[in-house]
């Protein structure tokens, strides 16, 4: 294993350099872990760097996680949500991610987090700040202004800790009357925080709006365009793009290049095509380790991104076209034109 994988808790499921079994890996299968990283000496030199050091981002799930599990017990008990300190349980979290991406102007999304399908509410919350945060820094807001983005980003879906939990986790389809009750989730989350004094009305507004879409088609008010606010147009684009690569218990993920492709379906109907440009340029749709075959059939480790062309990486060449081994070499794509990536997170080759 080329990276430990970590619980929620922070408690180490499988360390690093631990040799792999069959009864590893499906263990990991049902921890709802479906990729992992392996060594390699060949592409040990490839570092990867968060946007937010992995000790913010725990406890930014840690924070998300408590609170919301918290909010859960309250609307099983019938009782109403007691949120004095809400906000501030939140504040630091958000300062600390907001300070860490300040601190790397050029910080691009490379997605290479690896989910477990039953934390995906807390872990999917935590995901959109960052993304959030990146694109608003790019943006150019202010502080304040990227205050309240980041917090309604995080808390766009703090309205669900108030459904029936089955209904959320259920493998299986549900009735056009479940999904009504799911969609009840924004103008619930609008309701807890607008009556936060610590929450920012805006940040209230991102969970209420983030599911409307540009031409009307969207819940719950089907507000078009520009009345809907810039906040939540970002955050339903940042949204959608997690959703579609997570692991979920109904669906495998989507590769990261196949859901920009979904955004690019819907700018101008469905997202601000702006918004949806800037977060193209922003997020490096083929993360760095990831196996990918180019278009002669060879097949090579994504090794760095290029931050003016994220959809032509530097790829370093492992495999030919008949799946052997060869001596590396490494071809950026930004400026051999004739290469392109054909397949993302391709099998290793049988010689592997």
């Amino acid at each position: 294993l080329g990276k430990s994988i970590f619980s929620d808790d922070g408690i180490v499921l499988l360390g690093a350099h631990i040799e792999l079994t069959d009864q590893f890996l499906r263990r990991l299968e049902q921890f709802g872990i479906h990729y992992i990283y392996v060594e390699d000496e060949r592409t040990e030199d490839i570092l990867y760097h968060d946007p937010v050091s992995p000790e913010t981002r725990l406890r930014a799930v840690r924070t998300v996680r408590e609170q919301f599990k918290r909010m859960m017990g309250d609307a099983i008990k019938r009782r109403s949500v007691n949120h004095l300190q809400f906000g501030r349980e939140f504040r630091s979290v958000v300062d600390s991610i907001m300070d860490e991406i300040a601190s790397k102007p050029d910080s691009m999304m490379l997605l290479v987090d690896i989910q477990y399908s039953d934390l995906y509410l807390f872990q999917h919350s935590v995901n959109v700040c960052i993304y959030t945060a990146i694109l608003g820094q790019a943006h150019g807001y202010s502080r304040d202004e990227m205050y309240a983005l980041c917090l309604g980003a995080l808390l766009h879906d703090v309205g669900k800790t108030q459904l029936p939990q089955e209904l959320l986790l259920r493998p299986g389809s549900l009735t056009p009357e479940e999904m009504e009750i799911i969609k009840t989730h924004t103008t619930i989350g609008f309701k807890i925080l607008k009556e936060e004094p610590n929450v920012p009305l805006l940040s209230a507004h991102v969970a209420l709006q983030h599911h409307e879409r540009i031409d009307g088609s969207g819940y719950p008010r089907g507000l078009m365009g520009d009345d809907i606010h810039e906040f939540a147009r970002w955050v339903g684009v940042v949204d959608s793009f997690d959703a579609m690569t997570s692991q979920r218990s109904y669906r495998a993920a989507m590769l990261p290049h196949e859901a920009m492709e979904r955004l690019y379906a819907g700018a101008g109907t469905l997202y601000d095509s702006g918004k949806v440009e800037l977060f193209r340029d922003k997020v490096a749709i083929y993360p760095l380790g990831m196996l990918v075959m180019l278009n002669d059939g060879a097949v090579g480790a994504v090794v760095d991104v290029n931050s003016q062309y994220p959809q032509r990486p530097v790829v370093r060449v492992l495999y030919d076209a008949e799946g052997r081994k060869i001596e590396p070499f490494e071809i950026d794509l930004s400026k051999s034109l004739t290469s392109f990536v054909k397949q993302a997170n391709v099998p290793l080759p049988e010689d592997g």
